[in-house]
């Protein structure tokens, strides 16, 4: 396979490494709090979907962007960027699941009568 066909630019295959180190650490953090969370012995209940579901599209796309830069087209500048934008939305969306179980715990501790 020709990378530079039709005269794409190409981006240094050192710098894309990097960036792969960073989605692998990224992602594996992501997996990690998500992973702890679903072991955790309190109960579940529904209002706790929302962050879970915003944790899980965000590391899809997490993975997604993984992939993407995993493969060898990933040195040409415009697939390297989709990349890096698709890794961006997983991370947004991660955060997202994050902040708002945070958000629902507190909101658990100050309505909880006798706290």
């Amino acid at each position: 396979m020709n990378l530079n066909d039709d005269n794409e630019q190409l981006i240094e295959t050192l710098f894309r490494n990097g960036t792969l180190t960073v989605v692998g650490i990224v992602l594996s953090f992501s997996l990690g709090f998500l992973s702890q969370w679903a072991n955790n012995p309190l109960p579940w209940n529904l209002v706790d979907a929302p962050p879970v579901l915003l944790l899980c599209a965000g590391i899809v796309w997490q993975i997604v962007a993984l992939i993407g830069l995993l493969a060898p087209a990933s040195l040409k500048k415009n697939v390297f960027e989709k990349a890096n934008r698709k890794f961006a939305i997983g991370v947004i969306l991660t955060s997202a699941g994050v902040f708002s179980a945070i958000v629902i715990d507190l909101a658990k501790l100050l309505l909880t009568p006798g706290m």
